[in-house]
């Protein structure tokens, strides 16, 4: 390698932060400023700065581990792969496909992503694969697929939000969980416009608010409805936006009129004077943001509860216009990315649905496989854990720790360790990965190239800047090798730009169309918006008016795929993108799409181009209080932690800003259970009880109490959380659920 940095992005969360990384004399590289990538201007969190830490051998697997005699021994990588192989072929031959679980992870890049779901439709042949992007926004995407047509967590850049009169955050402490993005609030109050946070304690995030409702936890849903209901109220709706853009109004608009301002209130504990003001700060500018994240999505009603703040915006005229709109958060490195080629349980690359006819023909072709031999769709993330042990009987898991994330954890850790074979693909030995029967170190972000797709829906170019320690090999090697043994020689490249090129291909005319994105553009443009099709060209496609689409005149049926691509004329996918014409560079044949940074200005992407209002109405958590569980927990992240903390907890700068788990409570709470700062506390739910010391502060309210989730052990909030899975999503209910707490005696704390 050479004595130049190299310019690539973080490991961490999906603002996917610009960095270089420049070579040590050490053999290591050391994190360097990036002020060119847009997202954060050079600016970096710790986690950022500290990422090198994880490359060192000191921290990260190093060989491959078998278990021999109970215990996880360093083996050769046949002798690994041949294990791996040898168990997978033999429980299919016994138990079928279906025995044998795929688990992903949102880090892993687009090319992981989309090659794991290819591994396990087609090498394996099972439909049980899905991944933990499923834990982080899937009530948003599924809320934003109703509703607009399409998922795209931001359909618009960061950069706009500074420019928007108002912003509502709901259920994210941005200062914390994506830490360079606070600047885009702190120009939006320079620029004279107003935040307002929604979330049950007065986070970091919520100090810089000029307005802050803290609602319980698990009412969200009734707190969107009520300020549509005084939008209404107030002669606040815009009807010629909702008459020329929207569809269903009438019955939305009905089913908010059934949540007046004291109900909500009751509900909520937000007073009616704050519901007004709120209503007053988002319509009066000309433009107006709402922004959610895990908060409100986190919950057995999410998928409604996003519904519902979408209704805000579309009764405002506030979605499809410059400045304005909804959007959420993404969690994870490629959160977005991840779920869009193939790891879900009922997708296919390029946002396809596994059910579609079309998009099966069409992968089929890229893939070289009979659309029959494409199994159905399988179970969701949690369902799929808690099947192992009986209906699924091996396991193949890629960046993803469920012993700490999953919810309901102690059941999880007891459903991962009742498989007949567990085999892990990590960087460290997770918490997951102890229990395995052969763990296989991979390489990570630093020492392999690939992409990323950030929460804007801007795909990037991670580039290798390193190289990894010998007797490391990539993800992508690895599904090679494992193919190959299952007998499947052909199709798993190992090298991330063919892999790309393929992906391009499987995509090309899907929702998340990458067919128009390449390395070279990534490396020169600084990343690229999806959706991006490839350049028409007359020399490779004509056009037969016999093959237009009825349904939707912009789509041409590609003779060799059936399957529904781009048309030729020049703006097609510019309007079925939703951007207007007069962005799209190259209005003539052969021209590259220029990408799609900002969604839906011109049309929704739905049949008829328009947004489609959906009727929600309130209803209570999966597990409310009583007088067994008294308080509601809710869960989140600290700045210095990620994840389930298996890298972050491995590097002792972090370590030594956030060094364990706290429960934290009120001050009126506290003295009712006579705890003191610092004293330990039991917090106790109906699946599992778990001890922290106690952090007494005012930001919380007084029935509720705060646990971050990033530790394993008596500390972990998720042995507490609630499975209880949103019927659409089916995402769990994280982020409320009912405990009760209670005082551990001194003696009785030493010896835990």
């Amino acid at each position: 390698m050479n004595s130049t940095s190299t310019p690539t992005h973080c490991p961490y969360c999906a603002l996917q932060c610009g960095m270089n990384l420049s070579p040590t004399p050490d053999g290591g590289v050391e994190v360097l400023e990036r002020a060119d990538f847009p997202v954060n201007r050079g600016a970096l969190c710790g986690k950022g700065r500290t990422a090198p830490a994880v490359l060192s051998s000191r921290v990260r697997l190093t060989s491959p581990l078998v278990r021999e005699g109970g215990a996880l021994v360093p083996a050769t990588w046949d002798e690994a792969l041949d294990r791996i192989a040898g168990a997978l072929g033999r429980i299919r031959a016994e138990h079928g496909a279906d025995a044998l679980g795929v688990f992903g992870g949102g880090g892993l890049t687009n090319e992981k992503a989309y090659t794991l779901g290819k591994f396990a439709r087609v090498a394996l042949g099972t439909s049980q694969i899905d991944y933990n992007g499923r834990f982080c926004m899937s009530s948003a995407a599924a809320a934003g697929t109703k509703a607009f047509g399409l998922d795209r967590g931001l359909p618009f850049p960061l950069e706009d939000i500074p420019r928007s009169g108002c912003v509502i955050l709901v259920g994210s402490n941005l200062a914390e969980t994506m830490p360079p993005s606070l600047r885009f609030l702190t120009e939006l109050k320079e620029n004279g416009g107003t935040l307002i946070v929604v979330d049950p304690r007065r986070t970091k995030t919520a100090e810089q608010a000029d307005l802050h409702l803290a609602p319980r936890p698990g009412t969200d849903l009734a707190l969107a409805l009520g300020l549509l209901h005084l939008v209404v109220a107030e002669g606040r709706t815009d009807e010629a936006y909702i008459a020329e853009r929207t569809t269903g109004w009438e019955d939305a608009r009905a089913a908010a009129m059934a949540h007046w301002p004291e109900y909500v209130e009751r509900i909520t504990g937000v007073s009616v004077p704050q519901l007004r003001e709120a209503v007053r700060m988002f319509c009066e500018p000309e433009t107006a943001m709402v922004l959610t994240a895990r908060g409100p999505e986190q919950q057995s009603k999410g998928t409604d509860t996003v519904g519902a703040w979408i209704n805000l915006c579309l009764a405002t005229g506030r979605a499809g216009r410059p400045y304005s709109g909804y959007g959420c958060l993404t969690g994870q490195g490629n959160g977005q990315g991840g779920r869009e080629h193939g790891q879900k349980a009922d997708q296919l690359p390029g946002y396809r649905k596994l059910d579609d006819p079309a998009a099966r023909r069409h992968v089929a072709e890229v893939w070289g496989v009979d659309p029959d031999s494409l199994p159905g769709p399988g179970r969701s993330a949690y369902e799929l854990l808690d099947a192992l042990g009986t209906d699924i009987r091996a396991l193949l898991l890629m960046g993803s720790n469920p012993v700490v994330s999953a919810p309901r954890a102690a059941h999880i850790e007891e459903r991962i360790t009742s498989l007949d074979f567990l085999a892990v693909c990590d960087v460290v030995l997770s918490e997951t990965a102890e229990l395995a029967d052969v763990v296989l170190p991979v390489t990570q972000w630093a020492e392999e190239t690939g992409t990323t797709t950030n929460l804007e829906g801007r795909v990037l170019l991670r580039r290798q800047a390193i190289t990894p320690p010998e007797g490391i090999r990539s993800d992508l090697e690895v599904m090679h090798e494992l193919a190959a043994r299952l007998g499947v020689e052909k199709g798993f490249p190992t090298d991330p730009e063919e892999v790309f090129e393929e992906l391009r291909r499987a995509s090309a005319g899907g929702p998340a169309d990458y067919s128009g994105i390449t390395y070279r553009r990534l490396a020169e443009e600084n990343g690229v918006f999806w959706p991006c099709p490839a350049p028409p060209s007359v020399d490779t496609r004509s056009v037969d008016p016999q093959s237009v689409d009825p349904q939707s005149p912009d789509r041409v049926i590609v003779a060799d795929s059936g399957d529904a691509s781009p048309a030729v004329t020049p703006d097609g996918p510019a309007r079925e993108a939703g951007v207007r014409e007069a962005e799209v560079r190259g209005a003539h044949p052969g021209s590259p799409h220029p990408g799609t940074p900002r969604l839906f200005l011109d049309r929704f992407a739905t049949p008829d181009g328009r947004a489609r209002f959906v009727p929600v109405a309130h209803r209570a958590a999966a597990e409310e209080p009583d007088d067994e569980y008294p308080v509601l927990l809710t869960t989140g992240r600290v700045v210095a932690q990620y994840q389930s903390g298996a890298q972050t907890r491995r590097v002792d700068e972090l370590n030594a800003a956030a060094p364990g788990p706290f429960v934290e409570l009120h001050p009126r709470l506290a003295a009712r259970l006579g705890a003191a700062e610092g004293d330990p506390v039991a917090v106790v739910s109906r699946r599992g009880r778990a001890v922290a010391p106690a952090r007494i502060t005012r930001a919380i309210r007084p029935d509720t109490v705060f646990m971050p989730f990033h530790w394993p052990g008596e500390g972990r909030a998720n042995t507490l959380t609630n499975p209880a899975l949103d019927p659409t999503s089916r995402m769990p209910e994280f982020k409320a659920c009912a405990v009760r707490l209670e005082a551990v005696p001194p003696a009785k704390a030493a010896r835990d």
